[in-house]
């Protein structure tokens, strides 16, 4: 095994989990908020924030999808290692990662049923920067409201029509995170 796979995980995992839980679970109640996080060093193309969220929220019972460039050894690998997630198609996926272009077609990707919407994949799309700029977002957890670079309003606006169904998203980059859940109401 290579050794790069072996390292880069949680220095004190009890803490940083923690610290990462929390800051993952802030970005997804609070849409539009940004939050660094470090603890991991991810192999690359990974950035440090979907390491720290792979470590954290993944674990041998939930079902990986990794997209274009991402989908490579060296990533494979470290997941394996350090959290023990199986790998998915992308329709059975609970996490996806890679960029945004990578991760399309959209539909592929589960988005809950009637009974069980919660039955849903996460997206964690990962991204150059990410910035409290651009769209407008409203809804639950928003004060009034806030903004965050999106890759494309129109797939966002469509996903939250879908409500209660639909996808959720973090947006990734360097030690950054954001999230977007799919009660968020987007405008351009």
């Amino acid at each position: 095994m290579d050794a790069a796979v072996l390292n880069g995980g949680f220095g004190d995992a009890p803490i940083d989990a923690a610290r990462a839980f929390r800051a993952a679970m802030q970005a997804m109640a609070r849409p539009g908020t940004i939050h660094e996080v470090t603890g991991a060093e991810p192999p690359a193309p990974l950035s440090t924030a979907t390491g720290v969220l792979i470590l954290t929220l993944c674990d041998p019972e939930t079902g990986v999808h990794l997209a274009g460039g991402h989908d490579c050894a060296e990533v494979r690998g470290w997941i394996t290692f350090h959290t023990g997630a199986p790998f998915v198609s992308a329709e059975d996926c609970d996490f996806a990662l890679g960029t945004w272009e990578a991760l399309h077609p959209l539909d592929r990707f589960r988005i809950g049923t009637a009974q069980y919407p919660d039955r849903s994949a996460t997206l964690i799309v990962e991204r150059a920067e990410v910035r409290a700029e651009g769209a407008i977002l409203t809804g639950p957890g928003i004060r009034d409201t806030a903004r965050l670079s999106l890759p494309d309003v129109a797939a966002f606006r469509a996903n939250a029509s879908r409500f209660p169904l639909g996808w959720d998203a973090y947006f990734c980059a360097a030690n950054r995170l954001a999230a977007l859940p799919r009660s968020t109401q987007v405008e351009g």
